[in-house]
């Protein structure tokens, strides 16, 4: 079988037209007698144990996709994209199964899962989903904090589909989809979808540092191969812990920075960014570009800041304002950008950020993001007043309290939701399941860092860094994030929960290894965060939309939200709490995205 599908994927590989690159991709595991054509197809069908599976590569859609691979007999497509080659190249070396130098990340990642197992998949860094052909079986591979993604469902005559894009299995004629009642839910309570789940009834998305196999029976079998350990440590100084992680910072910053080109950086003038951009124009030996937005001189903002870093540091600075206007033109394409809604404001900006950096002739931006999930911004601090304030000991009233914290539309939802979908609801599985396993794990030592846990495997890899990659990829370019880089995550959880909140200095570990790097005035400063005049826009830019979405027949006719609250909500009434314009931002965000999903 071996020769046969090196015989075949040279045939497919060479049949491919260059000026065609791929983009995302699929593979499928389908009864042998399935004879459906796969559009892309650039590997199989390979027959084995009564299977068929195949490899496909889809054009027209933003992404990296490349392939196929094949080592050993196995075949493999994927977007992988790897920042330490010469490690990994050194470490197959060494474990007597060299790599060609030369060969695609794709490939090299195949070599060392097959090669190393557990252990090359541990170390690889870098943003991957890469998809193996293994006799009738799907073995599955997402990186370590979920820089990248795909998914997975049954086909309805008992097969597999696997793609990296949502939409591709929503388009198929094998598979049913449909609204899930209780995905929405979570999207509800959380502003995202927080683990496996999709708001596609039996797709789900991969989790990251595990590897998942499909087997032809329909057994799903998923094994972790990397997560955060909170290690304990022989009481080394402050200094000590801080002095490592700036060598880690420095080190994670210098694997993203693109070799031969000037090298964006988004920065908002927060501590996070502003330290991404102080390494990486001390590191890179070419320019650097930073990009921030602003939405208008009448609105608050943090180009104060933002400037400061900039002129300290030396580099080309661009500020990109971004009208509300401009908002409510281009919200519907860029929620459809997305596999998953994310109800988060700055969709639009990010995605014309994005394009500025396109526009500028670069292909890589590095961000500050992970800062707060990786070292406890602060959104923890309520959590740890609940603590101290519990007067019901259970694991139940903690992951509750959590849900609660996220202050978007749980506590809204019997007032929200229809009677008949309440309904429907009654016998779910509750949102607090993509929690609580994080909240009781006993292995972090303290509350803090089983905080940051949930944080960095829910957030992370399922709004931040996956909002990241598709509105980036949408203009071909790689937004890449050091402050997710494993090793600083591995460095962060074996660092006391003292020296990450001390007293009530956020980040103080982070800001005490690169305070030489920034101003006080920036290092020390408050946190404020992205101010989005969200409410603004929905009662200007945005009202005429947003009244024709939530309250039009469509979505009167979909039955999910009682009107007479949403009309309420937009008149400003019905909370005790002025947050009408998040909530509304939820609604409206994924009312556009089922429409895009025609759902």
């Amino acid at each position: 079988m071996a020769e046969h599908h090196r015989r075949s994927t040279a045939a497919a590989t060479a049949a491919l037209p260059r000026s065609h690159r791929p983009a995302r991709y699929t593979v499928v595991s389908l009864p042998a007698d399935r004879r459906q054509a796969e559009p892309g197809l650039v590997a199989g069908p390979f027959e084995a144990g009564g299977r068929q599976v195949s490899a496909a590569l889809l054009t027209g859609v933003p992404g990296f996709a490349d392939g196929p691979f094949t080592v050993d007999g196995r075949t493999a497509v994927g977007e992988v994209t790897l920042h330490n080659r010469g490690e990994l190249l050194a470490a197959l070396a060494a474990a007597g199964r060299p790599a060609e130098p030369s060969c695609p990340d794709g490939e090299l990642l195949l070599r060392c899962w097959l090669a190393l197992g557990p252990d090359g998949l541990r170390a690889a860094d870098g943003m991957f989903t890469l998809a193996v052909l293994d006799g009738p079986d799907l073995v599955l591979v997402r990186d370590h904090t979920g820089a990248r993604t795909a998914f997975h469902c049954r086909t309805r005559d008992g097969g597999w589909a696997v793609s990296s894009s949502l939409r591709a299995l929503r388009q198929r004629t094998d598979v049913d989809t449909g609204l899930d009642l209780a995905a929405v839910r979570s999207f509800l309570t959380f502003a995202y979808l927080p683990g496996e789940e999709t708001l596609l009834r039996g797709v789900a998305e991969l989790l990251p540092g595990k590897v998942t196999w499909l087997r032809p029976d329909g057994a799903v079998r998923i094994e972790p191969y990397w997560e955060p350990q909170a290690t304990a440590t022989e009481e080394p100084t402050n200094r000590h812990f801080a002095s490592e992680l700036r060598e880690l910072l420095e080190q994670a910053v210098a694997r993203r920075l693109p070799a031969g080109q000037d090298a964006a950086v988004l920065l908002s003038g927060g501590v996070d960014s502003s330290l991404v951009t102080a390494l990486a124009a001390r590191l890179h030996d070419r320019p650097v570009r930073t990009y921030s937005i602003s939405f208008g001189h009448e609105l608050p903002n943090e180009l104060g800041y933002s400037g400061l870093v900039a002129a300290h540091c030396g580099t080309a600075h661009r500020v990109l304002t971004v009208p509300g206007e401009q908002v409510a033109a281009r919200l519907a394409d860029t929620v459809a950008l997305l596999d998953s809604p994310v109800g988060d404001p700055l969709t639009v900006p990010n995605l014309m950020l994005a394009e500025a950096v396109a526009a500028d002739g670069l292909t890589v931006s590095l961000n500050g993001e992970g800062g707060d999930p990786v070292f406890g911004g602060p959104k923890n601090l309520p959590m740890l007043v609940f603590e101290l304030l519990r007067d019901d000991p259970s694991e139940q009233a903690r992951a509750d309290a959590y849900l609660h914290t996220y202050r978007k539309c749980w506590e809204d939802l019997p007032v929200l939701l229809t009677g008949a979908a309440l309904a429907e609801l009654a016998g779910a599985p509750h949102p607090r399941r993509h929690v609580a396993p994080y909240l009781t794990d006993h292995r972090m030592p303290s509350l803090l860092d089983q905080l940051l846990h949930c944080n960095l495997r829910t957030k992370g890899a399922h709004h931040i860094l996956t909002k990241v990659e598709r509105l980036t990829a949408s203009q071909g370019v790689q937004g890449r994030s050091p402050l997710f880089d494993r090793r600083v995550v591995d460095h962060a959880f074996a660092t006391p929960a003292a020296l990450k909140l001390r007293g009530t200095e956020e980040k103080w570990i982070l800001k005490e290894a690169v305070r030489d790097l920034l101003p006080d005035t920036v290092t020390y400063r408050p946190k404020s965060g992205m101010r989005v005049p969200v409410q603004q826009w929905l009662r200007g830019p945005l009202s005429e939309l947003a009244a024709d979405l939530l309250l039009g027949p469509t979505a009167r006719a979909r039955g999910l939200f009682r009107p007479d609250t949403v009309e309420t909500w937009m008149r400003g009434g019905g909370l005790l709490l002025p947050r009408h314009g998040g909530k509304l931002w939820l609604l409206l965000t994924l009312e556009l995205w089922l429409r895009a999903y025609d759902l």
